[in-house]
């Protein structure tokens, strides 16, 4: 005969029945003692064997009271803590991130009852942060897809001909595919701990000196000026080369879409500031700047400043990845800016 375990509602049945087991309990044994000391009273005719009624049936009285406002007092020190964190636990366990465990006076059960807490609104946090991004990933790949689909229907249904210019607007559709899916997997990987990293030491001048030859061309083509500046051509770290590079190339590449002409932008590198960190590079523009509203979640997935998502040449991933790969260096990654007169990262490593 098979025994199944008790289920989530009969365990908080069980749970609840327990005071009032007691309280009952307390009730039986006062209205029998009771009983038992009127009989005696009544019939009683020697003090004697008065005093010894009384003595029997007095004591279990006054052990019940004294049992019963120590099991209330544990009660209210311990079983009512216990029993709302047991309830919030099964809560959490059917999947209702929404419960919290309201704090007792209880030195003994506040920590543990405020570290629940926290556990149970970072578990909701990054509950509503997998929904959001799965509406996020839906929706950056329904555009392209719909783009491809229509591009190859119209076609074969003759409503365009196979010119080169249709098949390379399909193909940067498919590139556009490819590149939010190689996004995404960085990006995950870089979030579980799991992204390899490949550490050499070399010169940070070399570095700044390969991003400012790589941007500027594109730069003096927009009207802005482009410049690098370190202060030792000494100084060596021990990073990932490539991985740091796509770091500061991602910035670089931001800050040029949104400075405008005649606008400058530099990379410059020196000792680090903050305890523990050994050099810290800042890569500024003088663009449009970022709204305060907006800078707490410049580094979320997805976002945007134009919220009409019209930039549809990026994934909407760089500056996360940027963050992971920092992060997953060991260093610190902000921005500071300032609506009018631009932006600035600060990286420390």
């Amino acid at each position: 005969m098979s025994h199944h375990p008790p289920s989530l509602p009969q365990k908080r049945r069980r749970r609840r029945f327990f005071p009032f087991a007691i309280f009952f309990f307390g009730i039986f044994t006062l209205f029998i003692g009771g009983t038992a000391a009127t009989l005696y009273w009544a019939f009683s005719e020697y003090a004697g064997v008065r005093n010894i009624w009384l003595l029997l049936c007095g004591a279990p009285v006054v052990v019940f009271l004294l049992a019963f406002f120590t099991l209330f007092t544990l009660y209210r020190r311990f079983g009512k803590p216990l029993g709302d964190m047991f309830n919030a636990i099964d809560s959490v366990a059917e999947g209702n991130l929404s419960v919290r465990v309201k704090e007792h006076k209880s030195e003994m059960f506040s920590d543990l009852i405020k570290r629940f807490n926290k556990m149970v609104d970072e578990l909701e946090r990054a509950d509503q942060q997998r929904r959001n991004l799965t509406a996020d990933i839906a929706h950056e790949l329904r555009t392209p897809l719909h783009i491809i689909q229509g591009n190859l229907e119209g076609v074969l249904d003759g409503v365009y001909e196979a010119t080169p210019e249709h098949i390379n607007n399909t193909l940067d559709e498919t590139k556009l595919l490819a590149r939010l899916v190689n996004d995404l997997q960085t990006l995950s990987l870089a979030e579980t701990g799991q992204l390899p990293l490949h550490p050499t030491r070399f010169l940070l001048a070399d570095l700044l000196q390969d991003l400012t030859s790589s941007f500027s061309s594109q730069a003096a083509s927009l009207g802005i000026e482009l410049t690098s500046a370190i202060d030792d051509s000494t100084f060596e770290i021990n990073a990932d080369y490539d991985r740091l590079n796509q770091v500061l190339s991602n910035l670089v590449a931001n800050a040029v879409r949104h400075t405008p002409k005649g606008g400058r932008i530099s990379i410059e590198a020196g000792a680090g500031t903050s305890e523990g960190r050994s050099v810290r590079i800042q890569v500024k523009d003088t663009g449009a700047g970022i709204a305060p509203e907006d800078l707490p979640f410049i580094f979320d997935r997805f976002w945007r400043g134009d919220k009409s998502r019209s930039d549809r040449i990026h994934s909407g991933l760089g500056l996360a990845i940027v963050k992971q790969l920092v992060q997953a260096h060991g260093g610190t990654i902000e921005a500071q800016s300032e609506m009018g007169k631009g932006t600035t990262f600060i990286i420390e490593l």
